[in-house]
């Protein structure tokens, strides 16, 4: 089946990763991840990985142990480059190639962000996975896979999450909370709606690049996504 994009970008929370737990790495959600994502690679869709730090350390907690925000902004961005170590190690073991590229340059571990060559990556059906954030304090993952989605031309970013679209309010709070198949960027922005940060919902805004938001945790809801089926919430121009 033809995928019904070339290039995506997928944003992935690191709260995601922790599967039950309150925080660090699941081993399990690990690899059925990676399964999900190596089902798509063999599609032919070239794809690009940010995932959070939340599940290790979030710069927001800093101020709560007398840490500085810019401090606390670089711990969270090491954070990030501990998952996406972890998640190119499940991604290898499915037998997908992968490079990882950073922010801050760490030779040792990982490339440091070049956008042409992350695009040379991913024409060779590598997977690329981009750590660090955006390199800089006060951003977060969110602006950070917006960025990163407009240097390589993805056609789309898909932002993985534990419920199954955009909703008007908290549906985990409110049972009565109404789900949009479609939302337009400015609506997001107006009524300040969680999706992803003002930033990033700007930056995708400027440059028309489509979100969806969908949940990850349902089985093969990727590759359905991938193959053109109405999965969670898109948002766009106009809805």
């Amino acid at each position: 089946m033809k995928p019904s994009y070339k290039r995506i970008l997928l944003k992935l929370s690191g709260e995601a990763l922790t599967g039950d737990g309150q925080f660090g790495i699941d081993a399990e959600v690990l690899k059925s991840f990676a399964s999900e994502i190596a089902d798509i690679h063999k599609m032919g869709v070239q794809i690009g990985i940010v995932i959070g730090g939340g599940n290790i350390f979030r710069g927001i907690q800093a101020a709560a142990h007398g840490i500085n925000k810019v401090s606390g902004d670089y711990m969270g961005m090491l954070a990030t480059v501990i998952n996406c170590v972890a998640f190119q190690n499940a991604l290898e073991a499915q037998g997908v190639p992968t490079r990882l590229q950073t922010a801050i340059k760490m030779e040792q571990i990982a490339e440091p962000f070049i956008g042409r060559k992350a695009i040379r990556h991913l024409e060779k059906d590598r997977v690329v996975l981009f750590g660090s954030g955006t390199g800089n304090p006060y951003f977060t993952t969110d602006t950070a896979a917006a960025l990163r989605a407009n240097e390589i031309g993805a056609d789309i970013i898909l932002k993985g999450t534990r419920v199954d679209g955009v909703y008007d309010c908290d549906p985990e709070k409110n049972p009565n909370a109404k789900r949009y198949d479609t939302i337009s960027y400015s609506e997001v922005l107006e009524k300040n709606i969680r999706v992803m940060d003002q930033t990033a919902i700007a930056l995708c805004k400027e440059n028309n690049l489509p979100i969806v938001v969908f949940d990850l945790n349902t089985k093969g809801n990727l590759k359905r996504l991938i193959s053109g089926e109405n999965i969670g919430t898109t948002v766009k121009k106009s809805s």
